[in-house]
């Protein structure tokens, strides 16, 4: 993986320690040489890979339709149940709390949800939900000590207009209120909530977007760390920090993560206190429940149970969703930064970024520990919403899927994309760490994906899968979306592709006996090369490859695997140059074919591809729906090793090159279950050798 800079240098991961009295606002760029560079259109050229490690998923729990008040507009919101995280009670019980943002907190018990308390009727009428993706009941933490104390915090949001209260600290012309609140259960033990509640903080916000997004005690902390019982709070910009410096000014709580000790009275309001160790404490002009700086919508974060390392997941403006490894002090640049890019303001409609300045140490900046980037589809409306923002996730420790163990496992939570990164390759100021895309499965061992999960009575947006992670005391990863209102349990892993093919061989078919070529003029045969001499030419019917060739000695094959070298005698500098593996043919308008190209820009380029009567339709995993699909398959002029595995019992399609462990292509389809191999291309010239088919016959 290339880092996310242009620049090559390696990234700074310190707030120096240089800080003023006089820095409240800690940077701010002037126009400079990085302002007059040429903006960064793709600023993370490689896709995530996929990985043939797949997660097994189980049902665990299924909520009831809840729904927003007011009534939204935002058909985005219009979802099963709004449920935000999946987290064990610290009290032995084995009880798990899930949170809705539309006002219930869920206990589950052995898998069945009941309210436990329901915060939208308590703070009635001020309570609100339906403006805004983040709005509502967004987060609950339980006290580490909750079993004996019975203490737990709650983020909920109140509009400002309903209520007389005065925000501690506020946004010019806020029109809603983050409100934290602590309560405290007479009886730990008990299965619905009786007690009593006090306001702690309340935070005005001039947006209805990137308000208070987590809450959180650190699990790795013990009875004797500085860090035990201090409560974390990861506060948005209200989604106003674009065009200002407010992530920037240390005299306000937007854009910042906080950690407070609610137990404390040195505050301000004097309901919570002010730890002396957070890093700010003491500067002129500077909060000291500020922890970290520079954010605009830190969605989600964890801690590493094994190195006791926090990773936040960062969700972006332009084009970067970024995980970072968060310390105290820190200074993560929005927005004068998105990820490790200068954030160009200045621009009269959409925003860009541009490369870093060559005094960028200066800053003092963190950047990411690893990201991802928007792609948007060509001629997008920059000043719409691309449809792609990070969920973060945990490292896994848990013991029933040993193959995740040392995986920070997070995801997209709008296409339910699901990723993992090694924590050990997850290091401040070097390359950003590979990431790998995790297949799926249900307890039949049906590949599947999150947005065929949870797209079954799903209302609002279908398609949205609105993924979140939680975990339970064990250290088990849990999977929820807020389309159908479940979660999902990973239970195990499976690896994708990987059932027997069969034992029954063909070896290095060659020449016009064991092949038949579409155009046979256009082909030449040398020992075990086939080649495609002359580029193919369009023909009628369908949209579809327009030369190849396929097997005609031995059977039609039912599961295959192929293997072979390719070689693209197209020149280099053809962008669009391909080769294609053909499988499961049936006639000329009926099979599967892999297509290996140097583009993986447009629609008909480096996937894999079924047609069926009709033009090709692509059906691999790796295409985004914009415009990128898998890392391109070949980029130079010399041979590589191509293998296709075909199971159609399953639908799984895997392509594989250069002897990777992991496919480079994957899909799931059952059209066609058995059917003959072959090779060619759309309009290049190429060749294959060392062909070697392994499987059943049909």
């Amino acid at each position: 993986m290339r880092s996310i800079r242009r620049t090559g240098r390696l990234r700074r991961s310190v707030l120096t320690a240089g800080l003023t009295a006089a820095a409240v606002v800690l940077s701010t760029l002037t126009a400079g040489p990085a302002q007059a560079a040429d903006p960064i259109h793709d600023p993370i050229l490689e896709m995530p890979n996929q990985s043939r490690l797949g997660l097994v998923l189980e049902e665990y729990a299924s909520f009831p339709q809840s729904f927003p008040n007011p009534a939204p507009v935002d058909q985005r919101l219009m979802r099963t149940a709004r449920i935000n995280t999946i987290m064990e009670l610290p009290d032995g019980s084995g009880r798990r709390a899930v949170p809705d943002l539309n006002g219930s907190l869920y206990l589950v018990k052995d898998g069945v949800p009941h309210v436990y308390l329901d915060v939208s009727a308590t703070f009635a009428p001020q309570f609100f939900s339906g403006r805004g993706l983040g709005q509502g009941f967004g987060y609950v933490a339980f006290h580490p000590e909750f079993g004996s104390n019975g203490r737990f915090y709650t983020i909920h949001t109140e509009q400002a207009s309903s209520t007389t209260e005065v925000p501690d600290y506020a946004q010019a012309s806020s029109i809603f209120h983050g409100v934290i609140t602590e309560w405290t259960a007479a009886d730990p033990s008990a299965d619905t909530f009786a007690g009593s509640r006090r306001e702690v903080l309340r935070i005005g916000f001039a947006g209805q977007v990137h308000g208070v997004q987590e809450i959180n005690f650190n699990p790795t902390a013990k009875r004797k760390d500085s860090d035990y019982g201090l409560l974390y709070l990861a506060v948005g910009d209200g989604g106003t920090g674009v065009r200002n410096t407010e992530p920037q000014n240390l005299g306000m709580v937007h854009g910042k993560l906080l950690r407070i000790d609610p137990r404390g009275t040195n505050s301000a309001n004097g309901r919570y206190g002010v730890p002396s160790s957070n890093p700010f404490v003491g500067q002129v002009g500077a909060l000291g429940e500020i922890y970290a700086v520079g954010f605009r919508d830190p969605h989600r974060f964890s801690w590493d149970k094994a190195t006791g390392r926090m990773y936040l997941g960062h969700i972006g403006e332009h084009a970067i969703e970024a995980i970072y490894e968060v310390r105290a002090g820190d200074n993560f640049g929005w927005s004068e930064r998105e990820g490790a890019f200068v954030f160009d303001k200045a621009a009269s409609a959409c925003n860009k970024l541009l490369p870093l300045p060559a005094n960028d140490a200066d800053y003092g900046y963190t950047y990411p520990v690893a990201a991802y980037d928007h792609n948007p589809a060509p001629g997008w409306n920059c000043t719409s919403d691309v449809g792609v923002a990070v969920a973060g996730g945990f490292v896994y420790r848990g013991k029933d899927v040993p193959a995740l163990k040392g995986k920070y496992v997070f995801g997209d939570l709008v296409d339910g994309q699901i990723f993992y990164t090694e924590a050990k390759q997850m290091r401040r100021g070097e390359e950003l760490a590979p990431l790998h895309k995790l297949a799926l499965f249900d307890t039949a061992g049906n590949p599947v994906r999150m947005q065929d999960l949870s797209a079954p009575g799903a209302p609002g947006s279908p398609e949205r899968v609105d993924l979140r992670f939680g975990t339970d005391a064990a250290g088990e990863l849990y999977i929820l979306a807020k389309a159908n209102g479940k979660i999902w349990k990973v239970t195990g892993t499976r690896v994708f592709a990987g059932g027997d093919v069969g034992r029954t061989k063909l070896n290095k078919p060659s020449g016009l006996r064991d092949w038949t070529p579409v155009t046979p003029s256009k082909w030449q045969f040398h020992k075990d090369e086939v080649i495609l001499a002359e580029a193919g030419v369009s023909r009628p019917g369908p949209r579809r490859p327009f030369e190849y060739a396929v097997v005609t000695d031995g059977p039609q094959w039912s599961s295959v695997q192929i293997e072979a070298q390719v070689r693209l005698d197209t020149p280099v500098e053809v962008s669009n140059r391909d080769v294609i593996i053909v499988f499961g043919w049936r006639s000329d308008t009926e099979y599967y074919y892999a297509h290996l190209s140097t583009d993986n820009t447009i629609y008909p380029h480096n996937g894999i591809f079924k047609v069926n009567n009709a033009d090709r339709e692509r059906i691999d995993h790796q295409w985004n729906g914009r415009s990128r699909g898998a890392n391109p398959a070949v980029v130079d002029a010399e041979w590589h090793k191509v293998r296709v595995v075909h199971l159609p019992a399953t639908g799984e399609i895997a392509v594989y090159v250069d002897g990777s462990k992991d496919p480079l292509m994957t899909a799931k389809d059952s059209t066609f279950g058995s059917g003959r191999v072959g090779f060619g291309s759309f309009d290049n010239v190429g060749r294959l050798r060392h062909m070697k088919i392994t499987g059943t016959p049909a």
